[in-house]
């Protein structure tokens, strides 16, 4: 009998740690944002929680918005120099190298839409951007090494300050410009907000491969920049 009483006694113990164990885990689940979200197109992008905000960790690059509707596909360089609505390219007009990268290029109307990011997300705001800094200490000389992916697989050398330590991963993807040039893959990585500075220029963010700044510009609506969601 007694020896019964000490399996039993034995059982339990190992029961009790089982359930402290599985009741920790769920509470680590619980705690973090979720992993993944999917856009219109059923590309998967991961996510990562820095601050109080939860980010994608890779560049928008749907062709639809999230209602099913087509984004519209622009290859020819004149036609994108004058366009006054929305629109994406790939950059150099090549899919299949630069897609899964680096995303695509959308000009700010598309941005406008407000249909851009899969539903529950959006494109961050001007104080989205500020908010997000401000939680990585708010030195604009230091912010831009803690966005950028860190290392030279996709970044110019020296890639300055990059340690990625947010968790964000900024890319090089370059922009393409007003008059239909593509720019700079490689040594900037150029993010819409979705404010507008004026009838004819938006806020953006910008980081580059020679510092560990951030900085905020406006510039023209028409060009073509990467888009990163924020959830919200």
């Amino acid at each position: 009998m007694k020896k019964l009483s000490r399996i039993w006694i034995y059982l339990l113990i190992v029961m009790g740690f089982v359930l402290i164990f599985s009741n920790g885990c769920k509470k680590d689940n619980t705690n973090n944002p979720s992993n993944t979200v999917t856009d219109a197109d059923g590309n998967v992008y991961h996510t990562v929680q820095v601050g109080s905000q939860v980010w994608m960790v890779e560049n928008l690059k749907t062709t639809k918005y999230n209602d099913g509707s087509p984004v519209t596909p622009i290859t020819d360089n004149t036609v994108w120099a004058g366009r006054t609505t929305e629109a994406y390219c790939w950059y150099n007009n090549d899919e299949a190298t630069n897609k899964n990268t680096y995303g695509a290029l959308y000009n700010w109307y598309a941005v406008k839409s407000g249909k851009l990011c899969p539903a529950g997300w959006k494109v961050p705001s001007d104080q989205d951007w500020t908010t997000l800094f401000n939680s990585l200490g708010g030195d604009s000389t230091l912010v831009g090494g803690k966005l950028k992916e860190a290392g030279t697989a996709h970044w110019v050398t020296p890639n300055t300050g990059a340690d990625n330590s947010s968790g964000f991963t900024a890319l090089p993807a370059g922009s393409h410009y007003t008059n239909g040039v593509f720019y700079l893959m490689g040594k900037y990585g150029w993010y819409w907000s979705s404010n507008e500075s004026s009838s004819e220029e938006a806020w953006h963010i910008y980081v580059q491969y020679n510092t560990s700044n951030i900085y905020r510009k406006a510039a023209s609506k028409k060009i073509g920049f990467s888009v990163r969601c924020i959830k919200g």
